[in-house]
């Protein structure tokens, strides 16, 4: 779960740390209150967690729904990001040679998998 965590909330990550890193430059600043940086990197902090948490669990749910889908022989659609002046989307079946390796769609009829992340159910 942890690994899928970083997996799917990586970049989300590193743009907080970032966050936090302009809110330490700014809260200690000469004009700020001696207790600006803590009480701005807690806040900031709590915010960025509430988001990136809120995020991880409505990916994780759709890509439930998506994988549920896929097992039922619903049709699924997902961002290619391999055509994007064509088709942005691919339509995923099992019926059409598809099958599931982990939280990726594969078929041998493409070079490349799509990760469920990247999918909903239309």
């Amino acid at each position: 779960m942890i690994e899928k965590f970083f997996i799917l909330e990586g970049g989300y990550l590193i743009i907080a740390a970032l966050v936090l890193l302009v809110t330490l430059f700014v809260t200690t600043r000469p004009f700020m209150s001696k207790s600006a940086p803590k009480k701005g990197l807690i806040s900031v902090s709590l915010v960025l967690a509430f988001f990136i948490g809120a995020h991880f669990y409505v990916t994780t749910s759709r890509m439930a729904a998506v994988k549920t889908a896929f097992e039922n022989g619903e049709k699924i659609l997902c961002e290619s990001r391999m055509l994007r002046k064509a088709a942005q989307s691919i339509t995923i079946e099992k019926a059409n040679n598809w099958h599931m390796e982990g939280d990726n769609f594969v078929s041998p009829n493409y070079s490349r998998p799509f990760h469920s992340a990247r999918c909903i159910v239309p």
